[in-house]
């Protein structure tokens, strides 16, 4: 005798949890991926942010370096996608380790954001006045700054966004830098006293792109992000943190470097690392075929190596 039979729910129906920090830009982030994978599938189901407290964001009162490496802002969220307790995981990609577990992909970036630094609280970096205060928890910016200016005065700043911002503004430092592509997802643009240009400070490795994180074997999550990626940003973050792996970079290793394309299928690199109190410094620049953005990175870490990188970056 015949019957119906219920359908199973199609998966693209099912509900889909977005795991991220819980800082004003880690959920404007997530939710311009969640606002992207519910226009790219109109047939999605609901779309829930996990909010997930991270080592980084729990400890406050020390710099980075000294509590860990850039796992510090992604391990809690990995184990939660290890345990399917959310689908997917955002992230900004200039923290995430260059060797993440390898149960866990990241195949899908968006969009990659100005990816310059900003300065906050004078017009340059030049018009400090000499013994000025400049906060940052950034090792790269430290030395960086320490590099081009050593009279100036580089003291931890850590925090969020508007954290920063507000420290600034009560005079607690003379000048802050953040990456603007934060600013400018936060509508904060405006902030900005000033746009640091590469060719003064290069800026963090990835900086300003997303990446989406996903269980390797989650087809299902595969399918949903795969209209969301943006192959010259995953180019440019591939050469990126080749770079920063061959280095074997960190959080505790001052590193800098910037990808760009240049519409004709070709990539140019342009490369940093920094002894950590500023004294001496390293730069490489590489240019190939997009398509081999990876081998660009490794090749240009290999050639730093040569030159005495690992002995500038403390290493012997």
């Amino acid at each position: 005798m015949w019957r119906a039979v219920t359908p199973e729910p199609c998966p693209l129906q099912a509900a889909l949890k977005i795991g991220t920090r819980g800082s004003p830009l880690a959920l404007a982030q997530a939710n311009m991926v969640r606002d992207l994978l519910i226009a790219s599938h109109p047939g999605l189901g609901t779309v829930e942010i996990v909010i997930i407290k991270t080592t980084g964001d729990k400890v406050q009162d020390r710099p980075l370096a000294e509590i860990g490496g850039k796992g510090l802002f992604t391990k809690e969220i990995e184990e939660a996608l290890l345990a399917g307790s959310v689908d997917v995981a955002v992230h900004s990609m200039k923290d995430v380790a260059t060797m993440p577990p390898r149960t866990l992909t990241i195949d899908c970036f968006l969009e990659r954001e100005d990816p310059r630094d900003a300065l906050i609280g004078a017009a340059s970096l030049d018009a400090l006045k000499p013994g000025a205060r400049v906060g940052s928890a950034s090792l790269r910016r430290g030395a960086q700054v320490r590099l081009r200016r050593p009279d100036l005065v580089v003291s931890s700043l850590r925090g969020n966004v508007g954290t920063r911002l507000a420290r600034i503004a009560e005079g607690a430092f003379d000048a802050t830098f953040l990456a603007l592509a934060g600013l400018k997802r936060l509508g904060l643009a405006d902030r900005a006293d000033a746009v640091i240009e590469p060719e003064v400070m290069l800026p963090a490795i990835a900086q300003g792109i997303i990446g989406i994180q996903r269980r390797s074997d989650d087809h299902r999550a595969a399918a949903l992000l795969a209209p969301l990626n943006h192959a010259p940003s995953a180019a440019v973050a591939a050469c990126e943190r080749a770079f920063l792996r061959g280095l074997d970079g960190s959080c505790r290793t001052p590193i800098a470097g910037l990808a760009r394309l240049d519409g004709a299928g070709g990539l140019h690199f342009l490369g940093e690392t920094l002894a950590p109190d500023g004294s001496a410094h390293l730069t490489v620049e590489r240019r190939g075929l997009a398509a081999q953005a990876a081998q660009i990175g490794t090749q240009a870490a290999q050639e730093l190596l040569a030159r005495g990188a690992g002995a500038l970056l403390g290493r012997g």
